[in-house]
């Protein structure tokens, strides 16, 4: 066979193996395209306010997080923290089993965390109650009074009643009520966490929003009672909604949480109690710091999953769900974060959102957008004070632990671990100090409440409840 027919035999061969490549690339690409319009459904159209820019529109996305729970693989991680549960009820139905000889069903310390549970139902319903009525009630008055004469002594005054209701009916009394009672922490953390919701929805005076007319627009009752009950900080006048409500996922979801109380609940009494109850009988060192840190690494790391699947995860789904609610962008995949920032983006974005709008923007609005850094530091700040608020009503006790990691560590990994750090060295890096950074907190958290019990002060003065009880106890104890 001459040179020239082997020629025409190649080329032929080439082209008919093109065609059969291309042929497979393009029903891998239709088929990709179908998979993947079936997993993102189209955005649906709403009117927003405040207005939304058309790129800040085009970014919103309006897919459910729960599809993430479809996957096998992730599902696979579910089912074995359920074996690791069941783990636990067995271990201590046979520990009890062998000391008390019976079956002993306990739920002592759960019982006691949700204590006063009636006093704090009023509380909440006073509070609820208030948000519902004042705030609107002084909206609707300062926007009929913006047609009279002197509009700016109007604003100055219904500004300045709205500003004394947010200290006083939503700051000053739901704290003393919690403090004077002694309400039990997770009782404590119900009030606390509405106080902070209603705060946020009032805050920047909320109805900033709607204003296409030549006056102020007042929301309708309807759409400011939704957005009181809706899983977002942010208001709009429409959302997007969902047609239907199921009924099953919501019952799913709201014993998902129930479970995840229990889980928790385990944790302690499995984890916890046995390490720290006997913390004021044992003298401190550095060995004795260091063993109680990473020996909290585990409970820690299992109550910061507990808590996100509980709260982000389930609530948040149930109550959208219940609403009608089709924006489920709550938490994004924040475990793949190769940088401390993008974790603070994506760990929880229905708080990120709201520091963003209503903190870091208007700080830079008012710097004229010159001091970014300063804006960043002040939305640092603001989250590690209320974080250490939340902390220090529930416990009863002032230990700027969680401040601390915040302003120092949390601000510095922020700039180390930027969004420039790629790979999965640097993930991994980021799982080792959030690991860390659990133990600790759970560590020092805990040898403070015992030793607020074991070495309770007579007559405290200011100072004195500044100071960590566990830092005199344990001195207390060597001087003896």
């Amino acid at each position: 066979m001459s040179i020239s027919m082997w020629f025409c035999v190649a080329q032929y061969l080439k082209s008919d193996l093109m065609r059969q490549f291309e042929g497979q690339v393009s029903d891998f690409m239709d088929s990709l395209i179908e998979e993947s319009a079936s997993l993102e459904p189209a955005p649906v159209p709403a009117v927003f306010s405040p207005p939304l820019s058309d790129k800040e529109r085009s970014k919103l996305r309006y897919c459910s997080s729960t599809e993430l729970f479809e996957v096998n693989h992730i599902r696979t991680i579910y089912h074995m923290f359920i074996a690791l549960l069941i783990l636990f009820i067995l271990s201590t139905l046979v520990v009890d089993f062998i000391d008390e000889g019976r079956l002993v069903l306990d739920f002592g310390l759960l019982v006691y965390a949700f204590g006063q549970f009636p006093l704090v139902v009023c509380t909440w319903i006073c509070m609820f109650l208030s948000v519902l009525l004042v705030p609107y009630s002084l909206f609707h008055l300062w926007a009929q009074s913006q047609s009279h004469s002197h509009p700016g002594m109007y604003s100055l005054l219904f500004g300045s009643v709205f500003l004394l209701y947010q200290a006083l009916g939503l700051g000053f009394l739901p704290t003393y009520m919690a403090v004077t009672n002694s309400v039990p922490p997770a009782s404590c953390f119900i009030i606390i966490l509405e106080q902070f919701i209603s705060f946020s929805y009032l805050m920047r005076s909320l109805f900033f929003l709607s204003s296409t007319g030549p006056g102020p627009v007042v929301p309708q009752v309807s759409q400011y009672l939704y957005f009181l009950f809706a899983p977002t900080l942010i208001y709009r006048d429409k959302y997007p909604r969902n047609p239907v409500i199921r009924w099953g996922y919501v019952a799913t979801k709201l014993l998902q949480v129930l479970g995840c109380l229990f889980y928790a609940y385990y944790v302690f009494v499995r984890l916890c109690i046995p390490q720290f109850h006997s913390i004021g009988l044992q003298l401190f060192d550095l060995r004795a710091m260091v063993l109680c840190v990473f020996n909290s690494i585990l409970p820690g790391v299992l109550v910061l999953f507990l808590g996100f699947f509980a709260f982000l995860h389930c609530w948040l789904n149930a109550f959208a769900e219940m609403l009608c609610f089709a924006d489920r962008m709550f938490y994004k995949d924040w475990w793949n974060s190769t940088s401390f920032a993008n974790y603070y983006r994506t760990w929880n974005v229905v708080v990120h959102d709201w520091l963003y709008y209503y903190v870091y923007r208007d700080f830079l609005w008012i710097s004229q957008k010159r001091f970014r850094p300063a804006a960043m530091l002040f939305v640092f700040t603001v989250s590690a004070v209320v974080h250490e608020y939340i902390l220090a009503v529930c416990f009863g006790f002032f230990y700027p632990v969680l401040f601390c990691l915040f302003m120092c560590f949390g601000m510095m990994f922020n700039f180390i671990l930027h969004d420039q750090r790629k790979g999965p060295i640097w993930n991994i890096i980021m799982w080792t100090s959030l690991f860390l950074g659990q133990g600790v907190i759970i560590c020092l958290y805990s040898q403070e409440w015992y030793a607020q019990r074991y070495c309770p002060l007579k007559e405290p003065s200011f100072l004195e409840l500044l100071k960590p009880r566990s830092w005199s106890c344990q001195r207390g104890l060597m001087g003896n």
